[in-house]
């Protein structure tokens, strides 16, 4: 074969393969995009891997301060005092020889003054604040010479106040201004409240009016907080300082939910723990100073109640430590005429248990002047149910 047929032979080899190529390789891809088509990938990635999702923003309370804000005052307090004059008041030698209430030096008089915040309850005047924050450091207010309260409105008016009346044992006051058509902010059903909801405290912190801080209900039912006599309070995180006292505790709602009225600190200063009095008691409260100026409470008499510890029940012979220890009491109460004696131990009040000495007195107090309330106790190893009647704290 001549050199000419090999080249031409060659060439025509050479096209028929790469025109057998380009079939092959475009069935190849038309297999593959058929497949794509019918046959999706496996999602791995998503099987392994959770999805990430934007984090939640938080709601918005421009409107619930603007509604809540103006209902929020800030009050100021003074009141004429009694001082000691002597240099050795404070003095325990001297007291041991003179008495705390001898005072060969005389007395000094001098004006102390409180500051604090308070919320327009009705649209007609009434405010609520804290008794601290009207009868001062004291708690005491006298008589004879009420304290010159003032509240600075919203729109900078200053208006005088008249007490209605003060419950030290919530630590509570209520005023009243000559002033109509106030802003008021809605009570709330504090009962409803649950740890970690949202709640907003509004007052006057170091004179700073009007100002608004953000947190949480950490805990309910807080007691034996040695704040007040009655304590059953709200605990948030809020940041509470020294001038918030009396101020509110609203709700996303924009309802009032409680009144602040302490903080647990050991600087003085916000550490994130205040207390609020809940709207349900501060409720309680405003009616019946509004109503009988004064707040009134069930009694069983004079009795002294102690926590029941794991040695004394043990001693007592009981399989726990729950319940309260009744140490003292008075022949002339009520509670012994009905039966109860030293070295009961209450375990049960209306059928409902008892857990502290806090709890008990605050059932106590909550009951109907006038009713019948039943006692459980436990008596040398014996449960006995006693019929107490419940009669006037005042």
């Amino acid at each position: 074969m001549s050199t000419a047929k090999r080249l031409a032979l060659s060439a025509l080899l050479l096209v028929c393969g790469f025109t057998a190529g380009l079939v092959i390789t475009g069935r190849m891809r038309a297999t593959e995009d058929a497949g794509a088509q019918t046959t999706p990938p496996a999602p791995v990635a998503a099987a392994t891997t959770p999805a990430v999702t934007a984090p939640a923003a938080l709601p918005d309370f421009t409107r619930v301060a603007e509604r809540t804000v103006p209902a929020v005052v800030n009050i100021q307090s003074a009141q004429v005092v009694q001082r000691p004059n002597s240099p050795f008041a404070n003095d325990p030698f001297f007291q041991f020889f003179y008495g705390d209430n001898a005072d060969i030096f005389g007395q000094r008089r001098s004006v102390e003054r409180s500051l604090g915040s308070g919320v327009i309850v009705s649209s007609t005047g009434f405010v609520l604040t804290n008794n601290h924050v009207v009868a001062g450091e004291s708690g005491r207010i006298s008589l004879r010479q009420l304290p010159a309260v003032s509240v600075g409105l919203a729109d900078k008016r200053e208006v005088q106040a008249t007490i209605v009346g003060v419950d030290p044992a919530t630590d509570l006051a209520l005023l009243k201004i000559d002033a109509g058509s106030l802003p008021t902010i809605p009570w709330g059903d504090s009962s409803k409240l649950k740890v970690a909801e949202w709640v907003l405290a509004i007052g006057n912190p170091f004179q700073l009016n009007q100002t608004v801080t953000l947190g949480i209900v950490s805990a309910l039912g807080r007691a034996n907080v040695g704040i007040s006599d009655y304590e059953d309070f709200i605990q948030t995180d809020a940041a509470i300082n020294p001038g918030n006292s009396g101020g509110a505790l609203v709700n996303t709602r924009g309802e009032l939910v409680g009144i602040n009225t302490a903080i647990f600190s050991r600087s003085g200063g916000y550490q994130g723990i205040g207390f609020a009095v809940p709207s349900a008691l501060a409720r309680r409260v405003v009616n019946d100073l509004t109503q009988y100026g004064e707040v009134r409470r069930g009694s069983i008499g004079y009795v002294e109640i102690a926590p029941l510890s794991a040695p004394a029940a043990k001693q007592l012979g009981l399989p726990d430590a729950r319940g309260v220890l009744v140490q003292a009491m008075r022949r002339d109460s009520s509670a012994y005429q009905a039966g109860l004696r030293p070295g009961d131990v209450v375990v049960a009040f209306n059928g409902s248990a008892i857990l502290d000495g806090g709890q008990l007195l605050r059932s106590i107090q909550d009951s109907r002047i006038g009713s019948t309330a039943t006692f459980t106790v436990i008596r040398e190893g014996a449960r006995v149910e006693l019929k107490i009647p419940i009669t006037s704290s005042n």
